[in-house]
């Protein structure tokens, strides 16, 4: 049995913007669809997040947009805490780890909001069937990790891949 849920979004597909910085680049109009569509798959799912971890990146920014808004019929006025954290951006996968293990223990579920690789990266650290897609999420793609114990306890093959969708709207 698991006691929480991690949540691990990729962001959604984003305009290649030579122009502007990385940081700056905006979603497609798919990757706008697709956000939402990854939230309305994980409402119906009863992943609603406590705490979102998200990219300060204005892609991951506009994907958690777009998951909330999906969110916004389910929620019984407990709207989530959002952390924008600048490390989340270009971070290593355990620096996202140790995000995640910092999390208060009154979190029952997280929605870390990320780029590639470390996103994917995490994933694969934290299965210990090794289920986890070898080619990593794809733009909108979803990993749900269960964690059993605290997130002080979520370490390297201690949650299990329990679902996983790549949302396309």
């Amino acid at each position: 049995m698991t006691d929480r849920s991690l949540v691990l979004l990729r962001h959604a597909k984003a305009e290649q913007a030579p122009n502007l910085p990385d940081e700056d680049r905006p979603l497609t109009a798919r990757g706008l669809a697709d956000s939402t569509t990854a939230g309305a798959w994980l409402a119906r799912r009863g992943y609603l997040p406590a705490l979102v971890l998200c990219s300060p990146a204005r892609r991951t920014r506009q994907t958690w947009h777009g998951v909330a808004v999906a969110f916004a019929d389910t929620v019984d006025g407990a709207a989530p805490e959002v952390r924008y954290q600048r490390e989340i951006y270009g971070s290593a996968t355990e620096r996202l780890l140790a995000l995640v293990r910092a999390a208060p223990a009154t979190v029952a579920t997280i929605l870390l909001v990320g780029h590639n690789p470390a996103i994917s990266q995490l994933s694969t650290l934290l299965d210990p069937d090794g289920t986890a897609d070898s080619d990593g999420l794809r733009t909108a793609g979803i990993a749900v990790h269960g964690v059993t114990g605290s997130w002080a306890e979520c370490t390297p093959g201690a949650a299990r891949l329990v679902a996983s969708h790549t949302a396309r709207g």
